[in-house]
């Protein structure tokens, strides 16, 4: 059992949380409502390609980098895009400027492995600026729920007092939040991609979260992902490129078995893929990615993509290195989408209460 697999079954077998659910998804409700959503930091857009996909509407993104803000103006060009930090996001005054109001979901991924466990911040660590940056904005505006997502270690830090305290934070601005690790492969995303998911609300309702879907031996295989993208014939168009190898390289690789690596220092770069199984975690690492799993070359960023679940019409701004910089940091849209489909019983729920104050 792997080191996420066995946190997941500790903290399902030990969470007492009296707002967490599981909720079958696979006929998902239809929305009362035309809900929307903002997405900060961003990346490229994997929460909003997925949230959009649940039919919720995307009305802005924020995102410092200026090419993942790039991407995701490309991707969403009805989308309105703030591209800078979060810090001189004006959130006020910008629902006031385009006049969409309310926003009923705020999703994001802010890094909270440098926050507090003392109750106190520490100005001088940026991860713990972005995270209170994070829970300003929602006390802003005041969704009716809100997704936030990390890698599932976060739950472990500082023997959990980390994760308390991103329940206090929340709850000192009046939501009840839940976490879960969802895996992705289990959500019939051809990839083992673990990733702890914040789900919180502010009428003390259920923080719903989808069922899994598939069982680990019924997970998608890589190739049912990428057999189809041509093995050695580069398509720039669609980002179906990937790192140049010379003979001599091809030949190296040829001799890397399913799990073995090219380089004993980069073991978690230029792994090769094993066959017949879901992907292992897609990243970029030191320009290069894992090795395909059965052609004597890496993966191309349209096949991180495809492991991903981007659509093929979903294109990535700049470099190939950058594209797959911002393949490998995305949520997966279909785990996205399944969560958004989770939701949507529960906004149709504040929206018939007529008792609920959404103000």
């Amino acid at each position: 059992m792997g080191r996420y697999e066995r946190l997941q079954r500790e903290l399902e077998n030990n969470d007492d949380n009296p707002y967490k659910i599981y909720v079958d998804v696979q006929n998902p409700d239809k929305l009362s409502l035309q809900y929307n959503f903002l997405d900060l930091f961003s990346g490229a857009g994997g929460i909003t390609q997925g949230l959009s996909e649940a039919g919720f509407r995307p009305i802005a993104s924020v995102e410092i980098n200026p090419i993942a803000s790039a991407t995701h103006k490309r991707n969403f060009p009805n989308c309105h895009h703030f591209c800078g930090d979060i810090q001189e996001f004006k959130s006020q005054d910008w629902l006031q400027q385009i006049d969409y109001n309310p926003i009923h979901i705020v999703s994001g991924g802010p890094p909270c492995q440098g926050f507090s466990v003392a109750g106190k911040r520490d100005t001088n660590d940026p991860r713990n600026r972005l995270f209170y940056e994070f829970i300003k904005v929602v006390a802003e505006i005041k969704p009716w729920y809100i997704v936030m997502e990390n890698v599932p270690g976060i739950l472990t830090l500082k023997k959990g007092k980390v994760k308390q305290a991103i329940f206090d934070a929340f709850e000192s601005i009046g939501y009840s939040a839940s976490v879960a690790i969802l895996e992705s492969a289990a959500y019939k995303v051809p990839q083992i991609r673990p990733r702890a998911i914040f789900i919180a609300n502010r009428f003390n309702l259920n923080n719903p979260y989808p069922q899994a879907q598939l069982l680990p031996e019924q997970y998608v295989s890589i190739e049912s992902a990428i057999s189809d993208l041509p093995e050695y014939s580069r398509i720039p168009e669609i980002n179906h490129e990937w790192t140049r190898h010379s003979k001599e390289y091809m030949e190296r690789i040829a001799k890397v078995p399913p799990g073995g690596s090219l380089y004993e220092t980069y073991a978690d770069a230029f792994k090769r893929q094993y066959p017949g199984k879901p992907s292992m975690t897609v990243k970029e690492n030191h320009g290069g990615t894992h090795i395909h799993p059965y052609l004597n070359r890496v993966i191309s960023a349209r096949e991180m993509a495809r492991l991903q679940t981007f659509p093929d019409s979903f294109i990535f701004e700049g470099s190939m290195k950058k594209a797959m910089w911002q393949i490998g940091n995305a949520v997966p849209p279909l785990l996205a989408k399944n969560i958004g489909h989770a939701l949507i019983p529960y906004l149709n729920q504040v929206a018939a209460n007529k008792e609920i104050n959404t103000d």
